[in-house]
This record gives C-alpha cells, structure tokens and sequence, in this order.
C-alpha cells in the first residue's frame, strides 16, 4: 500500500492525503476523515523518513526568480512561501539574471528535483517558443506577466493591466502639466510588460495629440537602481527640456533620483519622478515615490493557490488581472498652466 494507493481509493488527490499523513490542519474534515479510513483499513504505517523523501520528491514547488534585485518579487515571495507550506508543500527558490533563460532553468530544476508545480516570478516568456515552455509539463504560473496568449493547458498566469497603468501615470504626468515627460524601462523586444507599459504610454501621448519618440524620449535600463541612475543621465542628456520621468520600476526610479540629485537637480522641483511596483522602501524614501502599487500579497496568495490547484485537480489554466493603485507620493510636481 502507497500514497498513490491511499488516493485512488479514498477518491482524493496525493498532496492531500501526503497533508493529511503530516498532521497538516489544512485539510476538511470530510477528507481527512475519508482518507484515515482507508489507511486504518490498510493499517497504513509510514516510514517517517521515506515519507519525508517523498514529500519532497513529490511535494516540491520550484520557484524560480527572474531578477534578483527586484524588491517586488523579494515581497512575493516572502509571503508566498508561508502559503506554499500551509498546504503541505515545499519550495525550491533559484534566482537567475533578468537576461537568463528561465525555460532551461526550470528543465534543470526538474530533472533535479522532481517537482510538481513551477512559478515563475518576472519571466518573459516571448522570447521562447511554445513548444520550448510545452516541454515543461507541469502546471505552470508565470506571477506578474500575463501569459494568456499562448493558450496552454499548464500555463496559468497572473498579472495587472500593465498597459492601463502606464497609461494612468502618463495621464497623471500630463493633468499635472508636463508636456516633456521621459521614459525609462527594461527592453520592449524581450518583455511583454515593457511592450505592454510602452503601448500605454503612447495611448496617453495620443490622448493630447503626441507622439512617444522612442530615440529621443526613452532609456534603457536593467532593473537595478545603478542601472536607473546611468539611464537618467543618458535621458537627461538627449532630451535636456525634459520635466518628468516615468521609470517602470521603483528601483529603477531611486537610481534615477540619486543621477538628478547628482546632477544639481532636485525632485519634485526640478524633476517629477514616477515609479512602477509600489515596493515597502518606495513609502519611506525622500521624497516619498510617486508609483503605481502592484498587490504583492494577492499575487503571492493566487500564485500559490493557482498552482496547488493545478497539481491537485488538474484544472485548466487561470488567468487574472490583479487592480493596481496609484500612489501620489511627493515626488511629482504640478506645474503652473
């Protein structure tokens, strides 16, 4: 008599039964009753080591972190894991260059260490093919990058309306009377939020008869705040009437900051300053950032649900939009009209 066993004939999946074997409280009492009764039937005596192996062989989410200064995905994932455990799971965390190929990570992990589910938090997957991600097999959630697109069964995501938010913060820029706003963001060729922010950006720009000048108007910048700071020079100094800057990461704003203050300028009044993520350090830096809060417990929370679902039912995909909210802060100036 197995796990595997206990489950087909109790009617209920192997993580809950492996949950109830563990004692763990997350379990109805009409399936925690239904299962002791097929292994009091059995007299079911687990080895307390060999069921510790195969709660880790079989119980494993991997969690793979694309970025690993990105504050964002440190706040999801601290609250992600406690979920992870809650119902009777393991994680295995891997952080890899926001430049890496998460696909062949995640092939790794698996011949590694036979997990059930993947999370992915901050990957990019346009630069793949679907066959590449297909390979995978395993229930799937990419956390923070919409995905809905590819139309895979194992695939489920969970995201906000990046365009829309984007769009909210131009608007902003604009009621609040600048006419030179500045952007500064990842590569649009290879991320599908960065595409998404930029299509945001220029429906605001149509909305007052503008056109977004990508040569002129926008910097690239990896996601770290020494990245932000060398792109807010380099922005500065092709387009020097600028008066805002839109940065698409909290991070990448406070490098920007540091450039300007470096530079004899000062935020808000010389420069307005937004930033994207709502990250805890974004409340207390100085000035206070302006941003749109991206939900940290709701994507951790659905993360982990999304894919313990996937495992245990074998659901279809999921795909959600998370609301976003828009933070003033005081580091945005209104300019006299």
């Amino acid at each position: 008599m197995t796990i595997k066993d206990i489950a087909k004939e109790s009617g209920y999946g192997v993580g809950t039964v492996s949950r109830v074997l563990n004692n763990n409280p997350n379990v109805s009492k009409k399936a925690r009753d239904r299962i002791m009764e097929v292994v009091n039937a059995h007299n079911y005596q687990p080895n307390a080591n060999a069921r510790h192996l195969k709660m880790q062989a079989q119980q494993g989410i991997a969690i793979i972190v694309k970025g690993a200064q990105n504050l964002l995905f440190s706040s999801i994932l601290e609250k992600m894991n406690p979920v992870i455990e809650e119902r009777g799971y393991i994680s295995y965390v891997t952080y890899i260059d926001q430049d890496a190929n998460e696909i062949v990570e995640a092939a790794k992990l698996i011949e590694d260490k036979k997990p059930q589910g993947l999370i992915f938090l901050g990957s990019n997957f346009d630069q793949y093919g679907v066959e590449e991600i297909e390979t995978l097999n395993l229930p799937c959630v990419t956390v923070t990058s919409n995905s809905i697109s590819y139309n895979l069964k194992n695939l489920s995501s969970l995201s906000i309306d990046d365009t829309a938010a984007a769009m909210y913060v131009m608007d902003y820029l604009h009621q609040c009377g600048h006419e030179h706003i500045g952007i500064i963001g990842g590569d649009p060729y290879l991320s599908s939020p960065v595409q998404a922010r930029l299509m945001g950006c220029r429906m605001a720009m149509i909305h007052v008869d503008g056109q977004l000048d990508m040569d002129k108007q926008y910097a690239y910048s990896r996601f770290s705040m020494e990245s932000g700071y060398k792109a807010a020079k380099e922005l500065i100094a092709k387009y020097p009437e600028m008066t805002a800057v839109f940065a698409m990461s909290d991070i990448i704003a406070m490098g920007a900051i540091r450039a300007f203050c470096d530079m004899g300028k000062r935020v808000p009044e010389d420069i307005s300053v937004v930033g994207f993520d709502g990250i805890s350090s974004a409340e207390y830096f100085v000035p206070r950032l302006a941003t749109v809060r991206q939900n940290a417990e709701r994507f951790a929370v659905r993360g982990a649900e999304i894919v313990i679902y996937a495992i245990e039912s074998g659901g279809q995909a999921v795909h959600e939009i998370i609301p976003f909210e828009f933070q003033k802060g005081e580091s945005v100036k209104v300019l006299k009209k």
